[in-house]
């Protein structure tokens, strides 16, 4: 397996079909009380994650382009990373639940299983690979430790 898409694209593809999805099928939207503060809720902890996550690369001077995992110069293992070995892509889901539940599409229920499972088998795996050739033991311990989701 390799990389097909970058994420960042896989973001904005997801996007768009919770977006088709709300405008396609509007019979299966649903509006509740307080959705938009929930969607704000969900977006601010994608975004806090996110950039926290993005912080601690940047603090620990390694690479965080997604499409060049063999360029990594430290593992990054603090902050949310104790929690999750992937939580950039946490965020990425926490963003996409945010937009589908401010829509109310009933296609959140499709779109984001279906995100986890293309970035589980077509980036992370990958990603992993190439982390236990560069830091070994390292990196086979850090995962015993540290779910790669949540």
């Amino acid at each position: 397996m390799r990389l097909l898409l970058p994420p960042p694209v896989v973001v904005g593809i997801g996007l768009l079909l919770l977006y088709a999805g709300a405008r396609l099928f509007p019979a299966l939207n649903l509006t509740f009380s307080g959705q938009t503060s929930i969607a704000a809720v969900f977006l601010i902890a994608g975004l806090a994650i996110g950039g926290h996550a993005l912080f601690r690369f940047v603090m620990a001077g390694t690479t965080f382009n997604p499409v060049t995992p063999d360029k990594a110069r430290t593992l990054v293992t603090d902050g949310f990373y104790r929690v999750s070995r992937n939580p950039m892509y946490v965020a990425d889901v926490l963003l996409l639940l945010a937009f589908g539940i401010y829509l109310g599409t009933v296609t959140v229920f499709a779109v984001v299983p279906a995100f986890v499972w293309y970035l589980t088998e077509f980036q992370i795996r990958p990603e992993e690979e190439h982390l236990k050739r560069l830091f070994g033991q390292e990196y086979l311990d850090y995962c015993a430790r540290v779910r790669r989701w949540l």
